[in-house]
């Protein structure tokens, strides 16, 4: 089967939003009519990540960001900052740190994600934006 290639879009709020995309990457494999194989989860752009994790919202709407807060703060200094005059050095770092894609197998049609386990994009920008997600999977079609 040769690579297809889907795209959506989504709004997010910015500053830690944390979305829940699993049911749109699902849909993305189904109409690549991918039966075995991959499928990657790429965000466009330099201040948001992709990752998994048990989508709730102690979790999406306080832990990530805590943790994100403590590995790179808001406040910290960033030579970023100082070269562009803007305020989103540490969105960069974070997004450095988590990564802009995931690979996820593809086995019976489906994600082979656990039972708790969702694909999640984090927007760490200190601004609402929309964000394009690429869904590129490879593998063995439906007959």
């Amino acid at each position: 089967m040769p690579t297809q290639t889907n795209r959506f879009e989504v709004q997010t709020q910015g500053n830690n939003h944390v979305l829940n995309i699993t049911d749109a990457v699902a849909q993305a494999v189904d109409r690549a009519g991918l039966t075995s194989g991959i499928a990657t989860v790429f965000v466009v752009g330099s201040t948001a990540g992709i990752s998994t994790t048990e989508y709730e919202p102690g979790l999406a709407d306080h832990d990530l960001a805590d943790a994100f807060e403590g590995i790179a703060p808001e406040d910290g200094t960033y030579v970023h900052e100082q070269t562009w005059h803007d305020d989103n050095g540490h969105s960069h770092v974070r997004a450095t740190l988590l990564g802009p894609s995931i690979t996820v197998p593809v086995v019976d049609g489906r994600l082979t994600l656990g039972t708790w386990q969702q694909i999640i994009l984090i927007d760490f920008d200190t601004r609402p934006r929309r964000r394009e997600i690429i869904v590129q999977t490879l593998g063995e079609a439906q007959s």
